[in-house]
């Protein structure tokens, strides 16, 4: 079954790609300046949507625009139209993938709480979100072909704005990223290539973000046993997160698959192992990781999405568990977490699953006549699992992704035969150091920089 998922795109998907390219190459050209053919693409994005919820505004929105009247409404609609697109295609290949693994999902409805939405405490959020607007819309007027580094730069006011309070840092963030990409870049109109949809995904996710009152979600305190199936580790020149995948067996018997985020700020020096050393404010988080142990939780915030917001105080350290022992017994009756609507994406896919049976490469998996490729580019300098550990392994604990139109396993743990001998190499092995000699050494003189960095940053404040 699961094969059979893997094989191919549902129908449909493809047709929606075609649709939202065309929206995208519009977006490179930019709204000002949009000509026969593009207008024609525009009109077949417009067309996808007859006999849809969404039909009249989409062609009002898209029929003024070709007409050279674009507004933040205008706009807004643009990007809802391509989420709903981006959407469908998500929830088709997630639901052949639910099915082929037999994987039930809690739905989607209306998020508990106020529906406050993002308004921000102490004040007037539109102010603040209309910057964010306003930029957003020049971008789309120039195209990414007309951003220079002057328009690239614009929207720093907003971000500043928004990183003031604590409620605006989710669109903050995204904005400041997208428009860091954009300096880095700018004059884009000398690229030789220019990341269509990824900025396309980006600028439409912004402007759904910049909306007043986009609404939030609450979460609700949950107990259980937690076991830690692998974590996905993200190191960026300043910061790094290690997210952990898990299943939550709560007291009313319910299996839940959940994740868990920690992050911690860092220089661009400190990589590899050592960047576990930032995460110290996190020590059973970190241990449970590397010993593969239970933590029990008690009133832990848990999102309608499935991510358990760590609070340590909130923890505590239990028994021993093999995650691939936790995964073949509990995995395959998990309920998965809804997905958020603006998470529904076909990229956002990261579902986690047990693979055995299949033939290894170092780069891919033969699996019941289908060559699923192992992301490698994913493995991290912070864990011990190395190609040769994927290629001569037997069963692997990953997220199945969906990118550039096909299926790839990126592996958390993976069970190999070394030498004639079983051996578990797990991607949170080292979050209380390394324990391969030759990492542990390189760690060690790396480590010795992190504590001096701390004891000068500590210096400081004291000043």
């Amino acid at each position: 079954m699961l094969a059979d998922a893997l094989r191919a795109a549902p129908a449909g998907v493809d047709e929606a790609f075609t649709l939202i390219d065309g929206l995208d190459d519009v977006l490179v050209h930019g709204l000002a300046r949009i000509d026969e053919e593009r207008a024609a693409a525009l009109e077949s994005f417009a067309a996808a949507f007859t006999g849809s919820p969404l039909a009249d505004r989409v062609a009002d929105s898209i029929g003024k625009i070709v007409a050279g009247t674009v507004t933040d409404d205008h706009l807004a609609v643009l990007a809802g139209a391509r989420a709903a697109l981006t959407g469908a295609a998500h929830d088709a290949l997630l639901g052949r993938l639910d099915a082929a693994l037999g994987r039930s999902r809690s739905p989607w409805g209306t998020p508990p709480g106020d529906g406050a939405g993002q308004s921000l405490p102490g004040g007037d959020s539109r102010p603040m979100l209309a910057g964010g607007r306003s930029w957003l819309r020049e971008l789309a007027l120039a195209g990414w072909r007309g951003v220079d580094h002057e328009l690239a730069g614009g929207g720093a006011r907003a971000v500043q704005a928004l990183l003031a309070e604590p409620s605006g840092r989710r669109p903050a963030v995204l904005l400041d990223g997208f428009a860091a990409e954009l300096r880095s870049a700018a004059p884009v109109a000398t690229l030789d290539r220019i990341p269509v949809r990824r900025w396309a995904d980006l600028w439409a996710r912004a402007v759904l973000l910049s909306q007043d009152a986009f609404p939030g979600s609450a979460a609700t305190p949950a107990d259980g046993r937690l076991v830690l199936l692998g974590a996905d580790l993200h190191e960026h020149p300043t910061v790094f997160r290690a997210q952990a995948h898990g299943l939550l067996e709560t007291p009313g018997g319910e299996v839940r698959l959940v994740r868990v985020s920690v992050a911690a700020a860092k220089v661009d020096t400190i990589s590899g192992p050592s960047a576990w050393r930032m995460l110290s404010a996190f020590p059973v988080f970190r241990a449970a990781l590397a010993g593969q142990r239970t933590v029990q939780v008690t009133g832990m915030p848990l999102t309608p999405a499935g991510d358990l917001l760590w609070d340590e105080s909130r923890a505590v350290q239990g028994e021993p568990a093999d995650p691939f022992a936790a995964a073949r017994v509990r995995l395959g009756g998990a309920t998965a977490p809804a997905v958020p609507p603006l998470d529904r994406h076909p990229v956002a896919i990261a579902e986690p699953v047990l693979l055995e049976g299949y033939t290894a490469g170092a780069e891919s998996f033969e699996l019941g006549g289908v060559t699923l490729a192992v992301d490698t580019g994913r493995l991290p300098a912070a864990g011990p699992i190395t190609p040769a550990l994927i290629a001569a392994s037997t069963a692997c604990l990953g997220l199945l992704r969906w990118d550039a139109g096909r299926w790839a396993v990126q592996p958390l743990a993976v069970q190999s035969v070394v030498r004639k001998k079983p051996v578990a190499a797990h991607t949170g092995d080292w979050a209380l150091g390394p324990t391969e000699a030759k990492a542990a050494k390189a760690e060690a003189v790396a480590g010795t920089a992190v504590e001096v960095l701390r004891e000068r940053a500590g210096r400081l404040l004291r000043k």
